[in-house]
């Protein structure tokens, strides 16, 4: 997928690289809901593509604070991996709750195409990647969603639904109503009719979606089982880790369950709090068509979605295809490239002396 053509081999110890503020360019440039469109794409051509890819559960490590995680996955040409933390407890001491970078890599020679930034990228990935999940579960005609957690998600879901599934209205609430003020005014010339709640009640009555994304790492009743109606599609984003749960355990029993990779989710997402056997449907034999999605109007249907490593391939490619587009990148210098590849010593003496002539 990314074979250099370059005649000057020097030039491959160069790589791309896209900060927070070249991303932030890029989406700009093309505008927020059509890139979040865009990746969608890429994600469901990369979820087509199941079998091809390295599967393997985010490899985590714990802490009281939060969680550091890495999660690699490859195609058998381009490898690719990223680098996330969670740390809920970080808003309140002035810090995100989630930082990322990734990286793609040639399968070939191991040697990067690029490096990104992807706190930015992982939200419009995960609201892009809940956006095709419910163009596969949701109702048809869906038109309102109610969000309960306002906070550096919102905005990218609400967007997301609005470009791919077609929802018009979004009900906001959040225990903290600065949030919500803050989600109400970003979303304010979106095109959206906005409604903001004071409860969760409120928020969920009279929609036909409802996501769920709040932070904090406990096992919480965000929605409890008489919130929910029949025909109901839940895009549960919150739980991410061990421990960390946002549902009612009653509505699990109720609902048809998709997942990304259950390995993953068993551990990490709502169905943490059923036996092992608990069956699921994997969001790939739904795409694929080996086996159905939403098949009634009164089948309540529930993503459990804790995020996957091939999502994060899906837009780190999407990145690398907008470098040359945009031009928002630089280059790093990253890799050694002696002249000699068996002369990386003399490589670094070379450099001592060339430093002392100048």
């Amino acid at each position: 997928m990314f074979h250099s053509t370059n005649p000057n081999p020097s030039k491959l110890a160069l790589v791309p690289f896209v900060s927070v503020d070249n991303m932030m360019k890029i989406v700009n440039t093309i505008g927020a809901s059509k890139v979040i469109a865009e990746i969608a794409e890429y994600i469901e051509a990369d979820f087509l593509r199941w079998d091809m890819f390295d599967k393997t559960p985010r490899v985590a490590a714990h802490s009281k604070e939060g969680v550091i995680e890495l999660m690699p996955t490859s195609d058998g040409e381009t490898y690719g991996f990223k680098y996330v933390n969670g740390h809920p407890a970080n808003m309140a001491r002035g810090f995100q709750t989630v930082n990322a970078f990734g990286v793609l890599a040639r399968v070939d020679n191991g040697y990067p195409v690029l490096v990104s930034e992807m706190t930015i990228l992982t939200a419009l990935r995960t609201a892009a990647t809940s956006a095709v999940a419910a163009k596969h579960l949701a109702p048809k005609n869906a038109r309102i969603m109610g969000m309960i957690g306002n906070g550096a998600q919102c905005e990218f879901q609400a967007l997301a639904f609005q470009q791919i599934v077609g929802i018009d209205t979004v009900k906001l609430f959040d225990i903290d109503s600065k949030a919500t003020q803050k989600a109400a005014r970003n979303l304010s010339d979106s095109g959206l009719t906005v409604i903001s709640c004071k409860t969760a009640e409120e928020a969920v009555a009279g929609t036909q979606i409802i996501t769920t994304c709040t932070a904090d790492k406990q096992n919480a009743t965000v929605l409890t089982d008489n919130m929910i109606g029949s025909g109901i599609h839940i895009n549960a984003i919150g739980g991410d880790c061990p421990g960390k749960t946002e549902l009612h355990r009653d509505i699990l029993l109720r609902s048809d369950i998709f997942v990304e990779y259950p390995p993953q989710t068993r551990v990490e997402g709502e169905i943490q709090q059923l036996d092992d056997d608990h069956p699921v449907t994997e969001l790939w034999q739904v795409m694929t068509g080996q086996t159905q999605g939403r098949t009634s109007d009164n089948q309540i249907t529930l993503f459990d979605s804790v995020g996957f490593a091939t999502e994060d391939f899906s837009a780190l490619r999407y990145i690398h295809d907008q470098l040359q587009p945009t031009g928002h990148f630089v280059e790093l210098d990253l890799l050694a490239d002696p002249d000699d590849p068996r002369d990386l010593f003399g490589m670094v003496q070379r450099a001592k002396t060339n430093s002392s002539s100048n």
